[in-house]
């Protein structure tokens, strides 16, 4: 085994004493017991559409799931997608929506 500088044991002794103190104010800190509940309506999205002449609006309501990063996906008072992503939902209503080009 190699033998240990006298500054490199001080630097490793005062590394484990910075670990412990790290240690002990970690669960000497205040934690709360659960994170809150989510609300069963988690975010709601209108769009509306005046491409048509007559304003159109459509309610994109996404509900709480099963899954924390999920949702149950409400499109005009009918179920849209079970337990979908915000990623996905976002891709649904761009392929929905898609650009209207003027006609020039």
């Amino acid at each position: 085994m190699y033998r240990r500088s006298r500054r490199y044991q001080q630097r490793i002794e005062s590394l484990a004493r910075g670990r412990v103190a790290k240690e002990r104010a970690r669960l000497e800190g205040h934690h709360p017991d659960y994170p809150p509940e989510l609300p069963e309506l988690r975010r709601v999205i209108e769009i509306t559409d005046y491409d048509t002449g007559i304003p159109v609006t459509h309610r994109v309501e996404l509900y709480r799931s099963n899954r924390i990063d999920c949702y149950n996906v409400w499109i005009d008072g009918g179920l849209w997608q079970n337990r979908i992503c915000w990623s996905r939902v976002l891709e649904g209503v761009r392929k929905a929506l898609p650009r209207r080009w003027r006609d020039r």
